[in-house]
């Protein structure tokens, strides 16, 4: 699921084309009944199809009617190449790699803030602990409005401005421009850039009653890690059982995916293997390092969790050490490899595919005839995200885990336990909110007013019992999107409740971060409380 396909030239299957074949296309010298007939002394009868490759590009770099960059044609040409052999096999330019680079490797230079654009303005939604900013006394609702003197407002500020203005090498220095709640004029910081952690756990929280829950969002060079400190916290805690959230995890590098299966399951236990027409099987087994191998465990999972997610569920749910919640998992089985090339751009080509410990293979189908970006598009017009009996299950191929219940290959991991998406939330008028932009510009409207009273609560536990989205707040939001041309729908509906849950949630997170955005959803979280209740009742077992 990483990487962003680009729009390919129409030029460029040509080309693909023209390679296949110049040798007999233009070797035998075919003629154009207007301009007559190509040069055939530039192309070789004998070549062989790189050299083929290379001959028509310098083909086309002499005699093309209009001047051509070669270098961003041969981009396009290598990128149609590996969009031909499979789904996740892709080309990244040099100006992609970094993008692409920095959450996988878990850090990145800046001054260390999460930031948002509010009309126009460049808003600190928090200051990263242990980053440069937070040491400086930045906080949230600070308003940057310049970097080195240069104005940081206006239709045309972007994220991506706002990051090539903020980032750059560790040790360099930034002048921001501050503008605080209180104070009338703004003023400089002069701010040291840093290392900055990009961190695979979203959240790690302790209930009372022993239940552990971890929110992870990829998987890292240093999750592991991250997993390990949040697993010890949460163990002195008096962690008692954990739910670990691999929801919307597209899944990330396969050490970690092995890494984190090993922290539970026991020495010699198969975690996976792979195994690709150049590439050798190879088995990857659990040592006797791991921490939480009798912690009692459940993994949630939907469409999706893909990849390193779906590795470190098959291994769960193979070996029997817990079960998995929620819905099918993406089906992503294939295992790239990243080739670095000299001018610092690279490709990620598969190599192999991975096997869960039953042997199965959970890559959906693609190839000629298959539309395989519109999968999540049939699974919801087949009512699958709903209805448990009409997932389309490959029951001609049969696996079984370690105590023998069967498991399918081919499109993913099924849960042990079914739950339904809430339909609720796929309400036109919910969805239109979400994604103009509305619900969220509300959020901190609300958090922004309020926020030195909302900080006076001093936790999110008490933001929870004390602060109430009342009736106000949601004619102004309904206000805010008439305006905006959304037309909230006539009659009262179950998306109010929905609503308010999902209003409240966005603003605790601008005022107490992650910790109090998913503290909220869980509260009202269907697969998350199946989850925990299975577990409270002493096991959870397949359905």
């Amino acid at each position: 699921m990483k990487g962003e396909r680009r729009t390919i030239s129409p030029f460029v299957p040509l080309l693909i084309s023209l390679a296949l074949v110049a040798g007999l296309f233009i070797g035998h010298g075919a003629s154009d009944p207007v301009q007559g007939r190509l040069p055939t002394f530039l192309l070789s009868r004998s070549a062989s199809a790189d050299q083929k490759i290379d001959q028509v590009l310098d083909l086309i770099d002499r005699q093309y009617v209009d001047t051509v960059q070669k270098e961003a044609l041969v981009d396009e040409v290598i990128e149609d190449i590996l969009q031909r052999l499979d789904p996740h096999s892709y080309y990244i330019t040099a100006d992609e790699m970094r993008a692409a680079q920095e959450p996988l490797t878990g850090s990145f230079d800046g001054i260390g803030v999460e930031f948002a654009i509010q009309r126009d303005t460049v808003v600190v939604m928090a200051a990263l602990e242990g980053g440069p900013s937070e040491a400086l006394g930045i906080r949230a609702g600070d308003r940057i409005v310049s970097a080195d003197g240069r104005t940081m407002a206006g239709v045309n500020i972007t994220n991506q401005v706002v990051m090539d203005r903020l980032r750059g090498p560790s040790g360099s220095m930034v002048t921001v421009g501050i503008l605080r709640r209180g104070r009338k004029d703004p003023f400089d910081v002069e701010i040291t850039r840093g290392k900055i952690p990009i961190n695979s756990i979203a959240a790690s929280l302790y209930d009372p009653d022993g239940t552990g829950y971890v929110k992870l969002v990829r998987f890292a060079r240093t999750t592991h890690e991250e997993f390990v400190r949040s697993a010890q916290e949460l163990l002195d805690m008096g962690m008692k059982r954990l739910v670990l959230d691999l929801r919307g995890n597209g899944g990330g590098y396969l050490n970690a995916a092995i890494d984190m299966a090993d922290e539970f399951l026991p020495e010699g236990r198969m975690i996976v293997y792979t195994e690709g027409r150049a590439q050798p099987r190879q088995d990857f087994r659990a040592t006797d390092r791991g921490m939480l191998q009798d912690m009692p465990l459940a993994i949630l999972i939907d469409e999706g969790s893909a990849s390193a997610s779906e590795i470190l569920a098959g291994a769960v749910q193979d070996n029997d050490r817990g079960s998995i919640i929620g819905r099918r998992s993406f089906g992503k089985g294939l295992v790239q490899e990243q080739v670095d090339l000299p001018d610092h751009s690279a490709i990620r080509l598969t190599t192999a595919r991975y096997y869960t410990p039953s042997g199965r293979s959970i890559q959906r189908p693609y190839g000629a005839g298959i539309d395989y970006a519109d999968d999540l598009v049939h699974r919801v017009e087949h009512g699958e995200l709903v209805n448990k009996d009409s997932i389309l299950l490959d029951t001609s191929h049969v696996y079984h885990t370690l105590k023998g219940r069967n498991v399918y290959g081919g499109g993913g991991i099924m849960p042990d336990m079914f739950v339904a998406a809430d339909t609720s939330e796929s309400s036109s008028y919910l969805t239109a909110l979400f994604f103009s932009g509305i619900l969220n510009d509300m959020a901190f409207d609300v958090a922004d007013e309020r926020r030195p009273r909302l900080e006076r609560m001093g936790d999110v536990g008490h933001f929870i019992s004390d602060f109430r989205v009342d009736d106000g707040m949601l004619d102004d939001l309904a206000e805010k999107a008439r305006a905006a041309g959304i037309n909230p729908p006539s009659g009262p509906e179950r998306y109010e409740e929905v609503l308010r849950e999902r209003l409240k949630a966005l603003i605790a997170r601008n005022i107490f971060g992650a910790e109090g955005y998913y503290r909220l959803l869980l509260q009202k979280d269907p697969i998350f409380d199946r989850a925990r209740q299975a577990l409270l009742s002493g096991g959870v077992s397949a359905e």
